[in-house]
């Protein structure tokens, strides 16, 4: 499995507990049973996943602030999804090249979001990756979102 495909299998995990409210173990069981488990980037898959929903109200405050317009609920759930991905790797993932995130992204938009979905991710991440930085800051081992409006 791929690092794209490992990206596809995070978002199908995160839409299952977004949407239907599943449970982290039954969606991964899920997949695997519907997809075939997980064999290279198993570890990968998980890292996203589960970063991803420990820090989804940072996350999710992030893109609220960039998308000023966009109250995050009325967002499509695959879009909103898609970017708590990438947003999670832009932010917490040192290890992961800012450019490869959005990339990826904006291909998952294209593929299993709407027909503007890969420009709307990408107008969001893009302000995002001007300065990362510039929207977490660390205070007691914790991340609060700045607004920098």
């Amino acid at each position: 499995m791929s690092r794209r495909q490992a990206r596809e299998r995070a978002l199908q995990v995160l839409y299952q507990t977004d949407v239907g409210g599943a449970d982290l173990a039954g969606a991964f069981r899920y997949m695997d049973e519907e997809f075939g488990a997980i064999r290279d980037e198993d570890k990968f898959v998980q890292r996203l996943v589960c970063g991803t929903i420990e820090n989804m109200a940072p996350i999710d405050k992030v893109i609220a602030v960039v998308s000023k317009e966009w109250h995050i609920n009325r967002m499509a759930r695959v879009d909103r999804n898609i970017m708590r991905l990438a947003l999670y790797e832009i932010l917490y993932c040192m290890d992961i090249p800012n450019n490869v995130s959005v990339n990826e992204a904006v291909e998952l938009g294209k593929i299993y979001g709407g027909e503007d979905s890969g420009r709307f991710i990408n107008g969001i991440l893009g302000k995002v990756i001007e300065n990362p930085g510039a929207y977490l800051q660390e205070q007691d081992n914790t991340f609060r979102v700045v607004d920098t409006t």
